[in-house]
């Protein structure tokens, strides 16, 4: 477990000295925010600190830091080096300043953070590619309504068994009613409870992997000398870039920029941004590296399957061995409520987003349920076609994986011209390295995948390559551009 331990202590270690450095940079003051300025009992709701840290947890980790890992730790042990000190450098770091600058921007959502720190043509584009969060929501109806289903419930979770439908429909109900009504009102209420039950989860399986004594690989290790080939496994399927996209929560989301947007309309200090939006994303990266340590575990006493198509089914049995039925049964409601706490807040963000697009009314309660009926209903039909396609929900979580590291791309751009244009360019480097890493590793990824253009590796690595070039040049010298506007009126 040498290995695992390792990557703990950076983890942590590496938070606590990077995540003050961010704020060092950022630089928060004692300024009203805007759940004060803008108070409307609806978004804007001012919360105690432990609350919005809370509820910023259970928003952004959905299933992406455990099903992620349970697939990604079969690259082996490299595994946990590598998810502390993306996370870091990478992830945490998005989630602190994206959601900082749009708090400070008067509780902006994304949308707007993108207009105003790009143009008009990336702005267009986003807002295209920012409906992806139906995705999202689609994802987060239907893994933990089939987990549900099959793991606590006994149900076979078919197509065509009611059960299912009726699981998938109380989801889509309490989504609804998260969607529409007063944010302080729903889901401030019952975050709490839903948190004491994912603490539990995360914490038990963590603890229980030193109790059970489980068998992890070492990096220094023959990778394939414990019964499961991760020496093979690493070497037949691109390390670089397919890991980096099948374990997208726990390192990086940029699914996230758009949760901590909505935290920003309910925070009472600025100052309470790194606990909030920092270390809440390094309790992330906590969460996927005990999972894939859990997951590690079994497949190396031959409990279940190593293989990545059968991570739902992993869940339960780490659950069950560690924690015995009843604590089992337990945690596997905690990775319920994980996916359901990020779906329902994904779909708020989304009507956020559309209304301030569109400058839409919410002030009522009808206006909003109007919108997000709309939204809904696209949500189901990629729901059905996914459940009712043999292969549709893996098309579908392969589109949500590499759709949601691209949506990052945006989020590290808009930080990066922030930072030109607040005098902060010398600190750029921060949001370009992750900014310029995942360029090349989406880029890469679509450009051979059977998802997109089925370009042979070698093909898809220049394509890459040059894509992460472009985006580093074009952003430093945008970036200039806006800085030498911001120095212009000064000067006159």
């Amino acid at each position: 477990m040498i290995t695992f331990i390792i990557g703990i202590v950076i983890l942590f270690v590496g938070a606590a000295i990077y995540g003050k450095f961010c704020e060092r940079v950022f630089g928060p003051d004692d300024r009203k925010t805007p759940a004060y300025t803008k108070q409307d009992g609806v978004d804007f709701v001012p919360m105690r600190e432990w609350k919005n840290s809370l509820i910023n947890l259970l928003n952004i980790a959905g299933t992406g830091p455990i099903l992620g890992p349970i697939q990604g730790i079969l690259f082996g042990p490299i595994a946990f080096i590598t998810i502390p000190i993306g996370n870091i450098i990478g992830g945490a770091m998005h989630d602190y300043f994206s959601g900082m600058i749009c708090l400070r921007d008067g509780g902006s959502q994304m949308p707007d953070m993108i207009r105003r720190y790009s143009n008009k043509g990336i702005y267009t584009f986003y807002q295209i590619f920012c409906s992806l969060l139906l995705l999202v929501g689609a994802v987060f109806i239907y893994t933990p309504g089939d987990i549900a289903a099959t793991q606590v419930f006994g149900f076979d979770g078919s197509v065509s068994s009611v059960s299912t439908w009726v699981i998938y429909g109380a989801i889509f109900l309490y989504y609804l009613i998260a969607t529409v009504f007063p944010i302080d009102k729903i889901i401030g209420r019952i975050y709490p409870i839903f948190g004491a039950i994912l603490l539990f989860s995360a914490i038990g399986v963590f603890i229980g992997l030193f109790v059970k004594g489980y068998p992890l690989v070492e990096v220094w290790d023959d990778w394939n000398s414990g019964g499961v080939l991760y020496g093979d496994y690493f070497s037949a399927n691109h390390f670089i870039p397919i890991f980096f996209i099948t374990v997208a929560c726990g390192i990086l989301s940029g699914f996230h920029s758009t949760q901590t947007a909505i935290i920003s309309r309910t925070m009472k200090s600025e100052r309470q941004g790194r606990m909030t939006f920092y270390n809440m994303m390094v309790a992330e990266g906590f969460i996927a590296m005990a999972w894939a340590a859990g997951a590690m575990g079994v497949y190396n006493l031959g409990l279940q399957e190593a293989n990545a198509s059968l991570a739902t089914a992993t869940i339960g049995v780490v659950c069950k061995d560690i924690l015995g039925n009843v604590g089992g049964i337990i945690a596997l409601l905690g990775v319920i409520i994980l996916p359901i706490t990020s779906g329902d807040t994904a779909l708020r963000a989304l009507r956020m987003a559309i209304a301030e697009s569109f400058h839409l009314d919410q002030k009522s309660v009808a206006k909003r349920l109007s919108l997000a009926a709309v939204i809904f209903a696209l949500v189901a039909v990629i729901l059905v076609f996914a459940k009712s396609n043999a292969d549709g929900f893996n098309v579908l979580w392969r589109y949500f994986a590499w759709s949601n590291q691209t949506l990052s791309l945006f989020a590290f751009l808009a930080i990066t011209i922030w930072m030109f244009e607040n005098g902060k360019e010398k600190f750029a480097w921060m949001p370009l390295i992750p900014g310029v890493w995942y360029m090349f590793v989406t880029v890469t990824y679509i450009a051979n995948a059977e998802i997109g253009f089925h370009v042979p590796w070698t093909g898809a690595y220049i394509i890459g390559i040059a894509a992460a070039v472009a985006y580093l040049v074009a952003i430093i010298w945008y970036g200039k551009k806006r800085a030498g506007r911001q120095l212009a009126p000064a000067a006159n």
